[in-house]
């Protein structure tokens, strides 16, 4: 006999609606020919200037992701390398016009799937969801502790 809950599945629902949430960016990033790693890489290089490193260590990638992903980008016309402005060793992700433009258009795609996630709640709700998810994020679950062996991602569903 499995034992009886005494708290809600926190970990499911936060797994499930991250999931899900990221199949509905990539699906809406997909139609200007975007990936969510290639949106952040524009933003976050738009900002200031910023190194590859800098930009993976934001965007959360390997440096294999992060490799292939401003490969195309380059490819595509809309980010180049260039050697940083303060430091000749260095090489910056440069965003083009096309890919400033590009940038524009798809925070435009990224804010209606989250207003839209946010909109299915009612009144209040979406609200007070951001105000209790940046509190944990930046309180109680700021800091992933170390496991002692790697934590693997959820399974993926299959159809």
């Amino acid at each position: 006999m499995a034992p009886a809950r005494t708290a809600p599945d926190l970990s499911f629902l936060l797994d499930h609606a991250g999931h899900v949430l990221r199949t509905q960016m990539a699906s809406a990033l997909a139609e200007i020919g975007l990936t969510a790693r290639m949106h952040c890489v524009l933003v976050h290089a738009l900002e200031e200037e910023r190194t590859q490193i800098q930009l993976a260590e934001i965007g959360d990638m390997d440096k294999t992701t992060m490799v292939v992903t401003v490969d195309a980008l380059e490819k595509a016309g809309l980010a180049e390398r260039r050697p940083s402005s303060t430091d000749r060793r260095a090489r910056i992700i440069a965003v083009t016009e096309k890919g400033a433009e590009v940038a524009r258009q798809s925070q435009e795609i990224v804010d209606s799937v989250h207003k839209a996630a946010l909109g299915a709640l009612p009144g209040n709700e979406g609200e007070a969801l951001v105000r209790a998810m940046n509190r944990l994020v930046t309180g109680h679950l700021a800091t992933p502790v170390e496991a002692p062996q790697g934590v693997r991602r959820a399974r993926q569903r299959t159809k």
